[in-house]
């Protein structure tokens, strides 16, 4: 999405004045040409693979090539036209939007029962929900602006844990698959893991539905973090 801001919420590496920039050119020239890329999230979130189309995605991953993949809503047009398609509340549009900008989850939010999904979204249709990640970390903001359109999952292949650095991603998906290398921007000696996924209702009601990066500090019990969230985003 536009802002480029790195959100204050403990995800992000603040200090970047002193720090050289991740060389992404390989990666635009790959995913101009339909390719995937390994792409850096900010601490403690894992890499993912992206690419334009959800086939490029679940190919690199080494799955079947018709499974769902999530959205990158890294683009505020982008999700301007999605509220079209959302069967959500204007709070808990608000809301949704929180979670995915500054909060960093995987959402899925429900569609409209009379919605015509586009085609772009139709790969991201889950039992009636969009499965959405909306993360725009600074370092990223050059290569993501010519991407507004864009499929996500976490780097790993089939069976194995996301990596967490540049090199373990490089060794599993070979050289085939640039990796744009940002290890320089996270926090090395940090546990990192993929996104925490939550499911939003209509009026706004927030389900936990996988354990990730985000709920870990909560705790084991998810209702816990889930509680934090309404705390934190009661109002918006």
């Amino acid at each position: 999405m536009s802002d480029t801001r790195l959100p204050d919420t403990g995800l992000a590496d603040a200090s970047l004045a002193d720090t050289r920039l991740p060389d992404t050119g390989a990666a635009a020239d790959v995913l101009r040409a339909g390719g995937a890329v390994i792409l850096p999230n900010p601490s403690p979130l894992t890499y993912v693979v992206a690419a334009t189309t959800p086939g490029a995605v679940n190919d690199a991953k080494g799955r079947p090539t018709g499974q769902e993949v999530a959205l990158w809503v890294h683009d505020d047009a982008v999700w301007g036209e999605l509220g079209t398609e959302l069967a959500l509340e204007p709070a808990a549009l608000r809301t949704a939007f929180a979670l995915l900008r500054d909060e960093q989850v995987t959402l899925l939010v429900p569609v409209r029962a009379d919605a015509r999904p586009s085609p772009w979204t139709g790969p991201a249709l889950r039992d009636g929900h969009l499965l959405l990640f909306g993360a725009h970390w600074g370092p990223l903001s050059a290569l993501l602006t010519g991407f507004p359109h864009l499929y996500v999952s976490s780097a790993n292949r089939t069976g194995q844990p996301p990596a967490d650095t540049a090199a373990r991603a490089a060794a599993m998906f070979g050289p085939g698959i640039p990796v744009v290398d940002a290890d320089a921007l996270r926090r090395p000696g940090t546990p990192h893991a993929a996104t925490t996924m939550l499911r939003i209702g209509s009026g706004g009601e927030l389900a936990h539905v996988r354990p990730g990066a985000q709920d870990r500090a909560h705790g084991p019990d998810p209702e816990v973090y889930l509680a934090h969230l309404r705390a934190a985003h009661a109002g918006r």
